[in-house]
């Protein structure tokens, strides 16, 4: 079991849909504007991730996000930066098996603070959530080529592994899309998490509509 504080389970049906950050994908028209958009959408949890920009430029960055994902009723994350995560005031940070461990990072968050943490088996899984993970990032569900170092798609028999394994939110990262989101949540997956399905989409907001009404669709 997770170790933060207890959380209403509102805030862990906001991470059906989590929209991750790219400046690539964004481009032309930039991160912030392409967020304003999935929030006017819906999008219920952004997830800030920037591997190219220092500190002292994805700061700035994270703490208009988080006014923007404040004012719209959304959860946000930092990816990695715990730090940067605390001083822009996010909802939570997630964290890989690089980062900063899951029990290090639980013991100088907040209460109310998430953790999620990315795994790909259930043992893994497992470790993270007695270490004190609320939720579990699992995947590449699906090949793809947003993160250079994802790894072999792990497919939709593992991702269902990870999720019984585990008694907090599971949600599949990896390749995923409208036409495939449901496909993950019948696997047993609390929510999805995508990146190029919204980031790179022409229509952002459409998007994210149609992975909304994708996760209403799915069973539980």
């Amino acid at each position: 079991m997770s170790t933060g504080a207890p959380e209403p389970q509102g805030r862990f049906r906001r991470l059906r849909l989590i929209v991750i950050t790219d400046s690539d994908l964004a481009a032309p028209r930039g991160v912030v504007a392409v967020v304003g958009q999935v929030l006017r959408a819906g999008a219920p949890a952004v997830q800030l991730r920037d591997k190219g920009l220092p500190p002292r430029q994805l700061l700035p960055l994270a703490r208009r996000l988080r006014d923007d994902t404040r004012g719209a009723g959304a959860l946000f994350f930092v990816n990695d930066r715990l730090d940067l995560a605390l001083a822009a005031g996010a909802d939570g940070v997630h964290l890989g098996p690089e980062d900063l461990p899951v029990a290090a990072a639980r013991r100088i968050a907040p209460p109310g603070f998430l953790v999620g943490y990315s795994a790909d088996d259930a043992a893994a899984a497992r470790g993270a959530v007695a270490a004190g993970a609320d939720y579990i990032g699992c995947g590449p569900v699906f090949t793809t080529g947003t993160k250079a170092d994802a790894g072999a798609a792990i497919g939709l028999g593992r991702l269902g592994e990870v999720a019984r394994s585990v008694d907090v939110p599971v949600v599949g990262i990896g390749g995923v899309t409208v036409r495939n989101s449901l496909q993950v949540f019948a696997a047993g997956a609390a929510g999805c998490a995508v990146v190029s399905a919204v980031m790179g989409a022409r229509n952002p907001e459409r998007a994210v509509r149609d992975l909304l009404r994708a996760g209403t669709e799915a069973p539980g």
